[in-house]
């Protein structure tokens, strides 16, 4: 009985948020007299150095959320932000090669009882509470010392590149909503590629 009653609350749950998306993005499309905010993601810095045999990551992100991805935020909806790292093995006759990939997940919600935002890392199950929207985006655009690989997975006479981006993601929305979403420009939120050379 009691697996019955979450479940039926996880539906609802579910429900709600896709009808309030699909009530967003169909209002997107009448509200002509609103300033549409683009929104970008753009990384501003990013670096690595060997910490007791780990590689980490600092890097300073510019996240921008457009006008809809606002309103669904507003609206009880939460917004996936992912930060994607590549490590290349640089091959001197051949192509390079993919040695690792890293996706670090952070969902950004907001609360409106407490009038909260909580970000939390999907990866870790870490959370922070922040006021305003500007200081949750901007906890979420300051990385230090996040681990990326070991160094003994890496060959020690090869050279490695590494790549980073941000991006919102939206593959937790139903099908029909990331098929919606591929055609609107204010949710392909994504940031180019940083990438420079792996110090060893």
């Amino acid at each position: 009985m009691m697996r019955a009653l979450i479940n039926s609350h996880v539906g609802l749950r579910h429900g709600i948020v896709l009808t309030s998306l699909l009530l967003l993005v169909a209002g997107a499309g009448t509200a002509q007299d609103d300033i549409e905010r683009e929104g970008f993601f753009e990384v501003r810095s990013a670096s690595t150095q060997l910490v007791d045999g780990v590689h980490t990551l600092d890097a300073r992100l510019q996240l921008v959320l457009s006008s809809e991805a606002l309103d669904a935020l507003s609206s009880g909806v939460p917004l996936t932000i992912e930060l994607q790292i590549e490590i290349i093995r640089v091959r001197r006759w051949y192509m390079d090669d993919l040695d690792a990939e890293l996706a670090v997940r952070y969902e950004l919600e907001y609360r409106p009882l407490s009038q909260r935002y909580l970000v939390r890392n999907l990866n870790s199950g870490d959370q922070d509470s922040f006021a305003t929207l500007y200081s949750a985006l901007n906890n979420l655009g300051r990385l230090q010392g996040l681990p990326i690989i070991d160094d003994s997975l890496l060959e020690a006479d090869r050279q490695y590149r590494i790549r980073v981006r941000a991006l919102l993601n939206t593959q937790q929305y139903p099908a029909p909503l990331r098929l919606l979403f591929f055609w609107r420009d204010q949710w392909q939120l994504k940031s180019e590629w940083s990438e420079w050379l792996l110090e060893r």
